[in-house]
């Protein structure tokens, strides 16, 4: 529990620092503030833009008067419950279940540190952590359901890889899954470097669709927002 990985991404604030109601919500870290960065040279006034695993928010706040819309997503009712409060367009959901429709932009910052079960955290703070025994474990789902959530020709995304996690083999899987792979940015923590990758489906791999705004209601995870 109290090992380098863990560490690694241990959150800058406590769990719950972001105001009354909001425990358990990932705050803003160094991973968040590199794909934010990423985000803003990234987006354009005409994307629809999905941020999974919203967290604190601050992604989708800072872009959705850049972007035609913005909605949010995230497993945990209070990360979901203030964004609401502060004008923010969300849906509770796991990845991409229950969302329907392609977009121009999809943003996430996954759990990417690799978990022992003996490591798990209580309560909603662990989905923001837990990326399985490799670290990969979300990021492979995401992978997998990507390219069919991704406008044609000018969808992309931008994902968060910790060197942690294995960054070749995330790159390996992309590539198997069509999909091709560019570092846009990269910063180095300590013992670990975090990186901002670019996703897009290759050009004999894409797939018709219409834009955004398609969105169901998410999956059923037992709580209201």
């Amino acid at each position: 529990m109290d090992g380098p990985r863990r560490g690694a991404r241990a959150p800058s604030r406590p769990a719950g620092g972001l105001g009354e109601g909001t425990e358990g919500v990932y705050p803003p870290a160094e991973d968040t503030h590199l794909l934010l960065a990423a985000s803003l040279k990234e987006v354009a006034p005409e994307d629809a833009v999905l941020e999974i695993g919203c967290g604190s928010g601050i992604i989708s706040k800072a872009l959705r008067h850049r972007a035609r819309w913005v909605v949010a997503t995230d497993v945990n009712p209070a990360a979901l419950r203030r964004l609401r409060r502060e004008g923010v367009e969300v849906l509770r959901a796991d990845l991409f279940a229950g969302i329907r429709g392609r977009f121009d932009l999809v943003l996430f910052n996954p759990p990417y540190l690799p978990t022992e079960e003996d490591e798990v955290l209580a309560g909603w703070i662990n989905f923001a952590f837990d990326g399985g025994k490799t670290g990969r474990e979300t990021i492979g789902r995401f992978l997998e359901g990507l390219r069919d959530r991704l406008v044609p020709e000018r969808g992309r995304a931008l994902l968060v890889v910790s060197s942690l996690s294995g960054p070749d083999e995330v790159e390996e899987k992309a590539r198997s899954l069509g999909l091709t792979v560019e570092v846009v940015a990269r910063e180095r923590w300590f013992f670990e470097e975090l990186l901002v990758v670019r996703l897009s489906p290759t050009p004999s791999a894409g797939a018709g669709g219409c834009p955004g705004r398609g969105f169901a209601t998410g999956r059923d995870l037992r709580e209201p927002i």
